[in-house]
């Protein structure tokens, strides 16, 4: 069998983070991230549900998730995958659009898969700038340059409206659980945010975010704790922080969520601090 390849480096020039995965079989989970992900497929073949629409993505296809975007992946085909990809923050998208267009907002893509996409190439070349350590004027012209072709080609209309009112539910008890997800929540307790009874609560949330409230309180732990654990904090105090009972439980979930075990992904920042 192939030898898998987990990778991941943080650009501090940029502020994003470049990640490989090859030959790696791992189903992951439904979850989401409070980042944008611009990914692409060099080889393989990948089965994906997002928001609840499936999708098959192959070489050459992009993949474009926004923040909150519930998804799941699993392999497909006989090729082992080759996927490479970026981590955005919220925070660097907005400056970098501010920079490109003078506005401050931030955009929402979609399609989520755009298949043989003619930006391929540009996204596989500022990874390889990322990844190889170029110089900071070459990645930063690279990486507007490209997300303003991203925004002109994917990014939808703005959009007008404040949403149903089932929708600004939702969002109540989602704000609830990012900023409680450290407690014992139960589902009393996000009806009693809502203002709904449980089942209907229950079945409007995984109809909206695609996502369950449990998996969408573990998802919410694993971001505070992708946080914690780039600033140094030890593993053991960061899976207590975050809500976990046991640094195990933390750190298979941890994995499962972001592929990499909370170890692997601190040592990232672990050698950006000592080179820096």
């Amino acid at each position: 069998m192939e030898k898998e390849i987990r990778e991941i480096a943080y650009d501090n020039d940029l502020k994003i983070e470049a990640y490989r995965f090859q030959g790696v079989v791992q189903e992951f989970p439904n979850h989401f991230h409070e980042h944008y992900t611009v990914g692409f497929m060099e080889s393989g073949r990948r089965r994906v549900d997002i928001n609840g629409t499936v999708f098959h993505v192959e070489r050459n296809d992009l993949v474009l998730l926004n923040p909150k975007d519930s998804h799941t992946c699993r392999h497909a085909g006989e090729q082992l995958m080759d996927y490479r990809g970026f981590n955005i923050p919220m925070e660097t998208m907005k400056l970098a659009i501010l920079e490109i267009d003078g506005m401050q907002r931030l955009p929402r893509f979609f399609p989520p898969i755009a298949h043989q996409s003619e930006l391929f190439t540009q996204v596989r070349d500022l990874h390889s700038m990322v990844m190889e350590g170029f110089c900071p004027l070459a990645k930063e012209e690279a990486f507007l340059l490209l997300l303003d072709q991203l925004i002109h080609e994917y990014a939808l209309p703005e959009e007008c409206g404040s949403g149903s009112q089932t929708s600004e539910k939702i969002r109540l008890a989602c704000d609830y659980i990012e900023k409680n997800y450290a407690l014992r929540i139960t589902l009393d307790d996000l009806g009693q945010v809502s203002g709904l009874k449980k089942y209907p609560f229950l079945r409007a949330f995984a109809r909206e975010k695609g996502i369950t409230p449990y998996s969408y309180l573990l998802t919410a732990r694993i971001e505070a704790a992708r946080h914690l654990l780039e600033n140094g904090t030890p593993l053991l105090e960061t899976a207590l922080q975050v809500g976990f009972s046991d640094q195990s439980h933390f750190s298979n979930f941890f994995k499962k969520i972001i592929g990499l075990t909370p170890k692997q992904y601190a040592e990232v920042f672990h050698e950006k601090g000592a080179q820096g």
